[in-house]
């Protein structure tokens, strides 16, 4: 099982979201946390980080450093690759 880290800006994006979106997300990231690549794609333009999770019309991007998830940002799909 992976640790999830939680960067300042992805703090700061899951508090922009409502509070059911908020669970939803939270509890996703743990059931993914188990495995995340199988349940993740890998970002083909890197700037903003390694690989992305799909949850809803959700997207968190993350990267993975040894044993931890390390999250970077969380956002609408319309939004997030801007």
């Amino acid at each position: 099982m992976y640790k999830i880290l939680f960067t300042h800006t992805a703090l700061k994006d899951l508090q922009n979201i409502n509070k059911s979106t908020q669970k939803r997300i939270a509890a996703k990231l743990k059931e993914y946390s188990t495995a995340p690549l199988k349940y993740s794609k890998k970002l083909i333009n890197s700037n903003l980080g390694s690989y992305r999770f799909r949850i809803g019309d959700y997207r968190v991007i993350f990267d993975i450093e040894e044993n931890s998830i390390v999250i970077l940002r969380i956002g609408h799909r319309k939004n997030i690759y801007k």
